[in-house]
C-alpha cells in the first residue's frame, strides 16, 4: 500500500524509480489507488511506465487508457510475454502502439528479458508530452467524427465528447492554472470526489448525473476493439492453473487443504530446521565455553564475567540458534508466495470471512501475520472501509508470528517429545481460531455490514524466481540479526541488571533482585492461568519489547547460558520441574505468548494506523484480556483432566 523507490543511472540520467502499489484503475477508492492517482498527478513524475499482464491484457488495458487521459508520457510494459508464447497467443506488436499511441515494450520480468529496451523507452520518451508526439499512426477517423479529437487515443461517443468539451470550456475560465483540461472534465462527469470538491462547477444541464458507468463501459468497448484486432490465438486449451485452483480453491477441500499445506511448512521448519540448529548451538556453546574461560583466566571481574555470560551471551544466542527454524519458515513461505499460492488463500477464505461481515482481503494482513504482525498490520489498509480495519488491526497480533516461534521449540521440545512439532503447529491453528472468533464476536457487537466484496488477481502458478525469494528470505533473516543485535541485546542487558541488582547493590542472589520484586507483585495475576512463577512472570513483560525476549529471558533468568542445547535444555527442564512447572503450564505459557499484548513495534504500527494512541492502548489491554481468559480456561479444564 505503499511506493518504494530505487535508483538507477543509464542513458546519461540519474533516474528515480518510484513503484506505485498494484492497482486496476485510477478512480481513488481504495487506499492503494488513492497513493498511485495522487503521486501521478504531482510534478514529480516525468514518464509513466504502465506494467500490464499481457497474458490477461483485457484485464489491464483499462488502466492504461486511464493513464494515458492524464496527459503524461506513458510507456506500456507487456509483461509476463513468455506466459503468453507458451499458450500459443500472440500479440500484435505493430498494431497495439498504433492504436494506443505510446510506446509499447514486451518485457519478461522474472527472465529479465526486455528491460534495457523499457528503460531506453521510458528515457526517451520523458520528454514527450506534445499529444501529437504521443500519437503516431491513428485511424478513428471512421470510428468517430470528432476530428479534433483524432489527437487522443481514447475517444468517447459524441454525446459524451460534447459534455467534456461544454466542462473544458467552463474550467478554462474558472480555472485557468489546471494543466489538463481534458481529466479533469472526465472525472466531472464521473462526479469524482476529489475533483468535484476541488474544481465545483455548475453545469446542472450537463452533468445532469453520474456517466461512470457510460464511460467505464465505453473503455471497455474500445478495448474488446483493440484486442479483436491485436491478440491472436485468444482461445486457448484449458491451462495447468486452472486445473490445479479446482482442486486447492475448492469451496469444501480448499481449507483443509491449506491448513495442511502450513503443517508441511511446519514440519520443514521443525525437523530441518532443528537438524540445522544443532550446528549452530555446538558453536555457540564453544563460544560461550572459550568466552568464559578467557574472562576467569584473565581475571576479569566478576560482575563484568556475568553480564557478559550469563546476560548478552545467553540472551543473544539463545536467540540466535533459532536462526535455522526462522530460515526454514521464510523459505517455504516465500516459495508459496512467489508461487501464486498465497493470493488463492484469501480467495478461499473469502466465505469464512463474509459471515463475519468482513471481505476475503481481510484475511490477507492475517496471512502476513504469520510472518510479522507489522507489515500485517499495515496491510490493514487495503480494506476500504476505517471500521473494518479496525477490526482487522484487532485480530491480527492474534496470528503467530516468527518471532513466537523461538518460544514454541524451547518448551515443546521440553515438554511434549516426540509430540513437539503437533503441539507447536498446534499454536498456529489457536491463533488462526482465536482471530476468527474474535472477528464473529466483533461482528455481533457491530452489526453493520460493509459491502466489501473481494476483487484479488489470482495469478498463474510458477515456479518461484530463486533471486526474488533470495531477496524476501535474506531480508527477513537480516531482520532477525539486527533485531537479535539491537533489542535483543538491549533487552538481555536490561534483564541481567534488574536480576542482579537489589535495595542493596548488585548482588548473587536472584531472588533479592528488583526482577523478583516485580514478579512477586505480578504472580498473583499469573497465578490463575498457571503460569504463577515470579521468573515467568517477569520473562513475559520482557516479552513485549520484542516475542524472542521471552526465551533470552528464560536464559538469563534460570542462568542458562546454552538453553537450547541438548545439557541446557535438561538443565531449564530440571530447574522448571522442579518449581512445579509442567507440561500443561508449558502449554499454557505457549498459548499466553501466543496471544497477549503484541511486540512494541506492533503497538507503535497499530498507533500509526490507526492514528490514535487510545486504540493502541485498547487493543493492549483487549489482547491481554483474551490471552488471560483463553489460558484460563486451558489451564483450569487441563487441570481436571
Amino acid at each position: 500500500m505503499e511506493k518504494v523507490e530505487g535508483a538507477i543511472k543509464d542513458h546519461d540520467l540519474n533516474i528515480r524509480l518510484v513503484d506505485l502499489p498494484g492497482t486496476y484503475s485510477l478512480t481513488s477508492y481504495t487506499m492503494e489507488e488513492t497513493v498511485s492517482r495522487q503521486f501521478i498527478l504531482s510534478d514529480e513524475v516525468d514518464v509513466i511506465i504502465d506494467v500490464a499482464d499481457a497474458s490477461a491484457l483485457e484485464r489491464n488495458l483499462y488502466l492504461t487508457l486511464q493513464l494515458l487521459e492524464l496527459g503524461k508520457p506513458v510507456v506500456l510494459a507487456l509483461n509476463m510475454m513468455d506466459i503468453v508464447e507458451k499458450r500459443g497467443m500472440e500479440i500484435d506488436l505493430h498494431r497495439l502502439p498504433e492504436m494506443l499511441g505510446i510506446p509499447v515494450i514486451p518485457v519478461s520480468a522474472r527472465k529479465r528479458v526486455g528491460l534495457d529496451v523499457l528503460l531506453h523507452a521510458a528515457a526517451h520518451h520523458k520528454d514527450c508530452t506534445d499529444p501529437t508526439c504521443l500519437i503516431h499512426h491513428h485511424k478513428f477517423s471512421s470510428r468517430h467524427p470528432h476530428d479534433h479529437h483524432a489527437e487522443y487515443a481514447m475517444v468517447y461517443s459524441d454525446k459524451i465528447e460534447d459534455k467534456i468539451d461544454l466542462i473544458t470550456e467552463e474550467l478554462k475560465k474558472s480555472y485557468p492554472e489546471i494543466e489538463n483540461y481534458r481529466w479533469h472534465s472526465i472525472k466531472l462527469l464521473e462526479q469524482d470526489k476529489e475533483i468535484t470538491e476541488k474544481y465545483p462547477i455548475y453545469l446542472p444541464q450537463v452533468i445532469d448525473r453520474n456517466y461512470e458507468s457510460d464511460l467505464i463501459n465505453e473503455k471497455y468497448d474500445f478495448i474488446q476493439e483493440i484486442i479483436s484486432e491485436v491478440v491472436v490465438n485468444k482461445e486457448r486449451q484449458e491451462q495447468m492453473t486452472e486445473k490445479a485452483d479446482r482442486v486447492l480453491t475448492h469451496r469444501i477441500f480448499g481449507i483443509p487443504i491449506f491448513l495442511g499445506i502450513m503443517a508441511v511448512v511446519f514440519f520443514l521448519t521443525f525437523t530441518i530446521g532443528d537438524w540445522l540448529k544443532g550446528y549452530l548451538e555446538m558453536g555457540i556453546e564453544s563460544l560461550s565455553g572459550l568466552i568464559r574461560d578467557g574472562l576467569t583466566a584473565t581475571g576479569v571481574n566478576e560482575m563484568l564475567r556475568s553480564l557478559l555470560v550469563d546476560g548478552i551471551i545467553a540472551g543473544v544466542g539463545g536467540i540466535l540458534t533459532f536462526l535455522p527454524n526462522i530460515f526454514i519458515l521464510f523459505l517455504a513461505l516465500a516459495f508459496l508466495e512467489d508461487s501464486g499460492y498465497m493470493a488463492r488463500v484469501a480467495y478461499v477464505m473469502e466465505g469464512v470471512m463474509s459471515k463475519l461481515g468482513l471481505s476475503g482481503r481481510a484475511f490477507i494482513p492475517m496471512i502476513l501475520g504469520f510472518g510479522c504482525t507489522v507489515p500485517a498490520i499495515m496491510a490493514s489498509r487495503a480494506l476500504e472501509n476505517r471500521r473494518d480495519r479496525f477490526k482487522v488491526m484487532l485480530v491480527t497480533p492474534f496470528m503467530s508470528c516468527s518471532a513466537r516461534l523461538p518460544i514454541y521449540i524451547l518448551f515443546a521440545e521440553m515438554f511434549f517429545g516426540k509430540k513437539a512439532m503437533l503441539v507447536a503447529y498446534s499454536m498456529y491453528l489457536i491463533g488462526l481460531i482465536v482471530a476468527i472468533l474474535v472477528a464473529a464476536v466483533l461482528h455481533l457487537i457491530d452489526r453493520r455490514r460493509t459491502e466489501n466484496y473481494l476483487l484479488i488477481e489470482l495469478p498463474e502458478y510458477k515456479i518461484p524466481s530463486g533471486k526474488t525469494v533470495a531477496i524476501y528470505v535474506w531480508e527477513k533473516v537480516k531482520d532477525y540479526l539486527t533485531k537479535a543485535g539491537t533489542t535483543i541485546f538491549i533487552a538481555s542487558v536490561v534483564m541481567w541488571v534488574i536480576l542482579n541488582f537489589g535495595a542493596e547493590g548488585y548482588t548473587t542472589e536472584m531472588a533479592d533482585s528488583f526482577g523478583a520484586v516485580l514478579g512477586h507483585h505480578l504472580v498473583p495475576f499469573f497465578m490463575p492461568v498457571g503460569l504463577g512463577f515470579w521468573q515467568i512472570a517477569v520473562a513475559l513483560i520482557a516479552g513485549i519489547s520484542a516475542k524472542e525476549v521471552v526465551v533470552s529471558s528464560c536464559a538469563v533468568l534460570f542462568a542458562v547460558p546454552n538453553i537450547n542445547s541438548g545439557s541446557g535444555m535438561d538443565v531449564l527442564t530440571g530447574i522448571l520441574e522442579r518449581m512445579g512447572f509442567g507440561p500443561l503450564n508449558a502449554l499454557c505459557l505457549m498459548i499466553f505468548s501466543l496471544l497477549y499484548i503484541p511486540c512494541a513495534a506492533s503497538l507503535a504500527t497499530i498507533r500509526k494506523e490507526a492514528a490514535s494512541t487510545k486504540w493502541m492502548l485498547f487493543s493492549a489491554v483487549f489482547q491481554l484480556a483474551v490471552a488471560w481468559i483463553v489460558t484460563f480456561a486451558v489451564y483450569q479444564i487441563g487441570s481436571l483432566l
